[in-house]
């Protein structure tokens, strides 16, 4: 099943999705600075076919020990750059410690790329490379330092690696708020109101880290090929959210993330059935939209989601041409279309309804989008929602 290296991997998401890659056959190479947790984390792991599960303690914030670790380790097929920081200090930006920005950038921005260029002969072919960035590399975060910057470098990072190294597939996931020992730190401290947090959150809550587990194994797995070059951000609909009105917490449970997927399709897609269960986590893709004229897919989209009359937890996924209209006058009509799937998870949040789209490329296979449109629309993305992709 491959061998996944994985950064900052003795805490939080770190921890949660060294489990999750275990549990699925992947032989981990654990990385952190803090030697006793990662030790600890390799032997309560479960054991898998391909070796022996490796503890490295490393301090990413120095290039030379990045450097050494191409001597310790075996082939790798992917590498989840999840290591990260935040700054503590509540400081304007303008009064910071040079040295702690600098560390800051040293572990968040550049330790991902000294990674990479470290560990390239280390690389099989086709390898999937992470970059864990955050929604606060999308929006500003003020008095948290260089937090921000980094993860916006991070992001664009990403893109130009797999513009440059198409060989890999690479992608980035950016979380929203995670109850990681990090996120109860700063509410203890009283940096984070999480009333406050859940408030922007159309969902109405925040996220446990094992969501981000399953997101960082979709997409350090073969399957998250069509989307190089993406950006994933699950983060209950934050991101897309720009309205003024206040979300309470939900009263919605999380569906169990193993439960089967109650699909329903809508129109035709190679790969694809329904799969109407009585019970299981309840979706529907719709494919109806590719068949529409330029110029009519807004009302398209309209019509989707009108026939998508669930009252309960569940996901509406439309697969949207990617192609725009050679007509001017149609320029916004997927624009519109992307838009209203925006406005609608805002919307229907607080039902515990998602929606998101994937767009489709004439270059794509559509057997090889089966795995992604599965993991859109299913359980393990109860946190993913208002956000468009792009299948390459």
């Amino acid at each position: 099943m491959g061998v996944y290296l994985l950064t900052g991997a003795g805490s939080g998401i770190g921890r949660v999705t060294a489990h999750e890659l275990a549990r699925n056959g992947i032989r981990c190479v654990l990385v952190d600075r803090n030697t006793a947790a990662i030790e600890a984390l390799r032997d309560a792991l479960p054991a898998v076919a391909s070796g022996p599960h490796l503890a490295l303690t490393v301090d990413l914030t120095q290039a030379d020990q990045i450097q050494a670790l191409a001597h310790l380790l075996p082939t790798l097929d992917a590498i989840i750059n999840n290591a990260g920081m935040t700054d503590r200090s509540n400081l304007p930006i303008v009064d910071q410690d040079p040295a702690n920005w600098q560390q800051l950038l040293a572990l968040n921005l550049h330790a991902p790329a000294r990674l990479v260029r470290a560990l390239q002969g280390q690389l099989a072919k086709g390898a999937r490379i992470v970059n864990v960035a955050s929604g606060a590399g999308l929006h500003a975060i003020p008095w948290r330092g260089a937090y921000s910057p980094s993860k916006a470098g991070l992001i664009a990072q990403s893109q130009a690696l797999a513009k440059a190294h198409p060989e890999y597939c690479v992608n980035v996931l950016c979380p929203g708020f995670v109850r990681t020992e990090l996120v109860d730190a700063l509410i203890a401290s009283g940096r984070l109101d999480p009333t406050k947090a859940m408030s922007k959150i159309p969902l109405g809550r925040m996220a446990e880290p094992e969501e981000m587990a399953y997101a960082l194994a979709f997409l350090a797995s073969p399957q998250a090929a069509p989307i190089s070059g993406g950006v994933l951000s699950v983060d209950g609909g934050s991101s897309v959210f720009g309205g003024s009105q206040a979300y309470t917490p939900t009263h919605h449970a999380r569906i169990p993330a193993d439960s089967p997927l109650a699909l329903t399709l809508r129109g035709e897609w190679a790969g694809l059935r329904s799969n109407p269960a009585s019970h299981g986590y309840p979706a529907t893709i719709d494919a109806t939209i590719l068949a529409s004229p330029a110029g009519q897919r807004l009302d398209a989209a309209f019509d989707a989601v009108r026939r998508f009359n669930l009252d309960q937890p569940g996901s509406l996924t439309l697969l949207l041409p990617s192609e725009e209209s050679d007509d001017w006058e149609h320029g916004g009509d997927l624009a519109s279309t992307r838009m209203l799937v925006s406005t609608l998870a805002s919307e229907w949040g607080p039902s515990g309804r998602r929606i998101n789209a994937v767009t489709i490329t004439r270059r794509c296979i559509p057997e090889t989008l089966t795995p992604l449109l599965h993991f859109v629309a299913g359980p393990k993305a109860q946190y993913l929602t208002g956000q468009t992709l792009c299948a390459r």
